[in-house]
């Protein structure tokens, strides 16, 4: 049997977008500790930046919505390989398992790493009181269990996902029903994706959820169980459009096209909505609904054209085969769900080194990456857990990999 399209080296580069999306996750969780100003975060470094703070708005925009995208294309094309009953079982391994497993034991590791941030504030770093009173957290279940985690991003995804399966069944059920809401949605798409104006159109309901945020940009919903309609409106969003786009390579084309004129709305866009940001907090000001209306329609402007050009980027330059890329690929699913409790403890002991905060972001980066990459070779990638993130068992080759020379040997 011929494997199908997607299943080719000519779509290396969605897989390639999808650990971008995972490995910029880490970057913007690092960059916290840096805001010059206290947002919350665990520790605040005794180097900040105001760059910091356009880099975090920036890789917030997009980064999820890129991820969330890609999760809807290729959940469609694993359904439909594999059908209904089978996805449900990848779903509920793959993402189910993960975050029931991880909370239990990444939460005591996060909270802890919030209570010694607190301490190192204000003077000594106590780890063993701070992992004993962490342990103690985790009879809280359910309350609070999405708090000083990370892991509200798989619940969302299982509960789009199952959303969605269950309106494809619900229409599956009449023939009729079926080709209709077939046709209307590829030709919605289709008209969407070849329009001159596919940013702004595709832009527009985006915006319009934005509205409707607690804060301006994206909420995160980390604080409950039920479901924050905003947020998964959005998220559900970018899934949907991930769904209907797979398997219409000339439509995926189409979006991912770059040109001169999306490079120019990006960085428009970009331009405005960082400007306008600074009036978020002034809820007194005299124009500060139409200062958000603005924000919004821009943020939305630039999250769609960053998505698309990030796509097209890896598309020219990521779409060939290379082991070294598949590799990161491979375990940038357990690199993201691994990453937060490393960062944490490492902000914490760079907070306060005399150094430059470009210099300790990119250490962290380094350093948590590394760490999380011998984790990942040694005590996943080759035994059961491996098989639940990446649907099979993998076998091991850092050894054979020479990420630095670039050299591989033969197996």
């Amino acid at each position: 049997m011929n494997k199908p399209l997607e299943n080719s080296d000519r779509l290396q580069y969605l897989v390639a977008a999808r650990a971008l999306a995972l490995l910029l996750g880490i970057v913007f969780h690092a960059s916290l500790s840096f805001m010059p100003m206290f947002i919350g975060w665990a520790v605040m470094d005794i180097s900040t930046s105001s760059t910091v703070t356009l880099l975090v708005l920036v890789s917030h925009s997009f980064r999820l919505e890129l991820f969330f995208l890609l999760a809807g294309y290729f959940s469609r094309m694993s359904c439909n390989r594999r059908g209904g009953y089978e996805f449900i079982k990848s779903r509920l391994l793959r993402l189910a398992m993960p975050f029931c497993l991880g909370w239990f034991v990444l939460r005591p590791l996060l909270v802890s790493g919030w209570q010694m941030g607190a301490q190192s504030m204000q003077g000594e770093v106590n780890v063993k009181n701070a992992l004993d009173s962490a342990i103690a957290t985790l009879t809280a279940i359910p309350k609070d269990l999405f708090v000083g985690t990370h892991l509200w991003f798989l619940y969302y995804l299982l509960l789009i996902s199952f959303i969605v399966l269950v309106a494809r069944y619900i229409v599956g059920l009449n023939t009729n029903l079926k080709k209709s809401v077939s046709s209307l949605l590829y030709l919605t798409i289709a008209a969407v994706c070849k329009s001159r104006y596919s940013l702004f159109i595709l832009a527009l309901p985006a915006a319009t959820i934005l509205w409707f945020m607690q804060t301006w940009g994206v909420d995160t919903p980390d604080k409950s169980l039920i479901p924050d309609a905003a947020v998964t409106l959005l998220y559900g969003y970018f899934f949907a459009f991930g769904w209907l786009l797979q398997g219409r390579q000339t439509l995926l084309q189409a979006f991912i096209q770059l040109n001169l004129s999306r490079v120019f709305i990006c960085a428009i866009a970009i331009a405005i909505t960082c400007w306008l940001s600074q009036y978020q907090m002034e809820k007194g000001h005299y124009y500060y609904v139409l200062l958000k209306f603005g924000f919004v329609i821009t943020y939305a402007a630039m999250m769609w054209s960053l998505v698309s050009i990030v796509l097209g980027l890896c598309e020219r330059f990521l779409n060939k085969p290379d082991k070294k890329l598949q590799y990161l690929a491979e375990a940038s699913y357990w690199l993201y769900l691994i990453h937060l409790p490393i960062v944490i403890w490492l902000q914490i002991a760079f907070a306060e080194l005399p150094l430059h905060w470009s210099v300790k972001l990119a250490s962290i980066c380094v350093i948590t990456v590394g760490l999380s990459l011998m984790l990942y070779e040694f005590f996943v990638r080759s035994t059961f857990i491996g098989k639940a993130l990446n649907g099979k068992r993998l076998q091991r080759s850092f050894l054979k990999l020479r990420f630095f020379s670039g050299q591989l040997r033969r197996r």
